[in-house]
């Protein structure tokens, strides 16, 4: 019986977990540019699926970006790093290739956009 209610308080609610997925990949930044990649525009897609797994699908400013292996490297650190988090997989795409029309608000005020 106690191994019941031990699983039942490791799952976490998907939304409330989507939301913690996203402040951890706020925390990455690529190291050229003061912005987290989050606000970058650089997160394409952020699935939690059953069982606590989530899927990533990102790019990168650039497919020569010398943080390449790095940054979507932190990304699942970090997603790892939150406590219920089962698996995590995080697939690189350039499709579609990024652009600065894909950052927040709130990145572009801090670059100077705005």
């Amino acid at each position: 019986m106690a191994e019941e209610t031990k699983t039942d308080q490791e799952k976490v609610n998907v939304p409330d977990l989507r939301d913690k997925v996203v402040q951890a990949i706020k925390l990455v930044y690529d190291p050229e540019i003061p912005v987290d990649v989050y606000e970058l525009g650089l997160i394409y897609e952020i699935s939690v699926y059953p069982v606590n797994n989530v899927y990533v699908l990102m790019t990168l400013t650039s497919p020569n970006c010398p943080s390449a292996e790095a940054i979507p490297s932190e990304v699942k650190d970090r997603i790892q790093q939150i406590q219920g988090i089962n698996d995590v997989e995080v697939e690189l795409t350039f499709d579609p290739p990024y652009s600065q029309d894909m950052m927040s608000e709130a990145a572009k005020l801090e670059l100077g956009f705005l």
